[in-house]
């Protein structure tokens, strides 16, 4: 090297990171040709850590203070360069320095549905969405792993990766909480705790320490909803049977006042009383009361009245009674049944 070049080689006495973007998780220093002046001054600011590297193999370690830069302060270093313990000369390193703050308001959430076995419905699907913070706690290891000799790294860089590491885990990690899914939302600070402790060995793998991890909600597909809906509305029926027998009574006095009234139904009634099996049902459970008083006299004689005819009479009567249809409605009804006798 001729002198000239000497000259121009600057020496560096100070090292240090004035920190302005919170954002910014680590930086290098810049070397370029300079040298370190050996006795040269560390400042690491609170909230940072210093490393120096030799030919990409991490050597010391700093945290935050004013450190003198020698071969004592430096032993890892000196060890790898073979350093006499007199050295007294400049020497060359990259150094970087990593921000330890806090990184709040970092959001996670599963862009598909996630399948998760349930024990009340076997196999659901869900989306889930919230919050976590997180702190760089072991430099070196985050070096290793994410960061490289990178000029500089942002938690913008960082957190696809750790959104797609949360994603990727958090079946396991609702699994292992034990909470069913009808459950889950009243439960989601405990959810919540139990995720964190699922990644937070995930996260030391990469040198961060995971401060807090919530989540804000939890939702299933549209047509998943639509049936837990569905099922819920019939829990509260209750006895279903109870139920239908009210819907089929309740829509009699509708279809009597539409076109043809029960007039049409006791034609259907004359011939087989065909009005299926589930308004047959609900007739005459709901008619089982009356069925029991003595059925009043009929003016067609026993011996040519077919027992279903005078049972169709009866359950006719009942409705008649219980205030279900008309008596224009049960008069013009008796007279098909009665019509049908004489066929």
């Amino acid at each position: 090297m001729g002198i000239g070049s000497f000259i121009r080689k600057q020496f560096i006495d100070v090292i240090e990171w004035d920190q302005q973007d919170d954002g910014v998780l680590m930086w290098r220093y810049p070397m370029q040709d300079n040298e370190i002046q050996n006795g040269a001054k560390l400042t690491v600011r609170d909230s940072q850590i210093a490393v120096f590297v030799n030919e990409g193999q991490v050597a010391d370690v700093f945290s935050p203070g004013l450190h003198t830069l020698t071969t004592q302060t430096l032993p890892v270093l000196t060890n790898l360069k073979n350093w006499d313990k007199l050295f007294a000369s400049p020497f060359k390193s990259d150094v970087f320095f990593f921000s330890t703050r806090l990184q709040l308001g970092c959001k996670w959430g599963t862009a598909q549905p996630i399948t998760l076995r349930d024990k009340d419905f076997d196999m659901v699907r869900l989306r889930a969405f919230g919050m976590y913070s997180y702190q760089i706690e072991d430099a070196k290891a985050f070096y290793q792993e994410i960061t490289g000799a990178n000029p500089s790294y942002s938690n913008d860089q960082v957190e696809p990766q750790l959104r797609n590491l949360i994603v990727s885990n958090i079946s396991s990690g609702i699994a292992s909480s034990g909470i069913p899914f009808l459950d889950l939302a009243a439960n989601q600070g405990v959810m919540g705790e139990q995720l964190k402790q699922t990644m937070t060995p995930l996260f030391a793998r990469y040198g961060l320490k995971l401060d807090a991890f919530v989540v804000e909600n939890i939702s299933l597909p549209e047509d998943l909803q639509k049936a837990i809906d569905t099922r819920i509305s019939m829990g509260m029926m209750g006895d279903l049977n109870k139920f239908t027998q009210y819907q089929v009574a309740a829509s009699i006095p509708l279809a009597a006042q539409n076109e043809g009234g029960l007039a049409g139904i006791g034609a259907g009634m004359a011939a087989g009383f065909g009005m299926g099996q589930i308004m047959t049902g609900a007739i005459q459970n709901a008619t089982q009361s009356a069925q029991q008083a003595p059925a009043p006299a009929q003016p067609v004689p026993a011996a040519a009245a077919p027992v279903d005819l005078v049972s169709r009479l009866s359950q006719l009567k009942a409705l008649l009674d219980q205030g279900l249809i008309t008596q224009v409605d049960f008069e013009s009804t008796k007279a098909d049944i009665l019509k049908s006798l004489s066929n």
